[in-house]
């Protein structure tokens, strides 16, 4: 019996392989979308590193109002708008007791220039390993000019002082949602 050429194996190796790959990545966006979090439940916690050079973690708002936004990439026309809206309003979230933190699953350089670039106020947070963004279910299949594959879906969590998550917003249009969100605040 004849054994097919090595590429031939090799090459069927590397199909099973990457097939093996997609399902372990519909399984994690299915797990993510099932996760649901919703107003009530205790926010996951987290460790985060942030543009400046700090580390940032749940438990550093403790006592303290939390809005958690979570944008698809620095520097791109929405998440930039959504960006600057929170900043001009950050006075206002801090009177009303209180933070933001933007994430993204973009490297730190990119979000120090992103930063600088806008002269943004908001605290942006890291996530290139994915973690938070799945613990919150905002690691998500998409799909865009046919083309699939994961990223963020744009969210917000208001979390309350005790950490629990008081209010969610997935899928979030940016006009007017920094706004709605602080009314959301102040109404805590």
């Amino acid at each position: 019996m004849a054994q097919k050429p090595a590429r031939k194996t090799a090459s069927r190796i590397s199909r099973n392989n990457s097939r093996s790959k997609d399902r372990a990545r519909k399984k994690d966006a299915k797990k993510a979308a099932q996760i649901g979090l919703a107003a009530g439940a205790k926010a996951p916690n987290f460790s985060l590193p942030c543009a400046g050079g700090d580390k940032v973690g749940l438990a550093d708002f403790a006592g303290r109002v939390l809005v958690l936004y979570f944008y698809p990439r620095a520097d791109t026309t929405g998440c930039t708008k959504e960006a600057i809206d929170f900043s001009r309003l950050q006075k206002e979230f801090s009177r009303a007791g209180a933070d933001i933190l933007g994430v993204s699953a973009d490297p730190v350089r990119a979000l120090e220039a992103f930063k600088a670039k806008y002269k943004l106020t908001v605290a942006l947070a890291a996530d290139e390993s994915h973690e938070t963004l799945k613990a919150y279910g905002v690691w998500q299949e998409k799909s865009m000019y046919g083309r699939k594959f994961f990223g963020v879906v744009r969210s917000t969590f208001l979390i309350g002082p005790d950490q629990r998550i008081a209010e969610v917003w997935r899928k979030v249009s940016v006009d007017g949602h920094a706004a709605a969100v602080l009314a959301a605040v102040k109404a805590l």
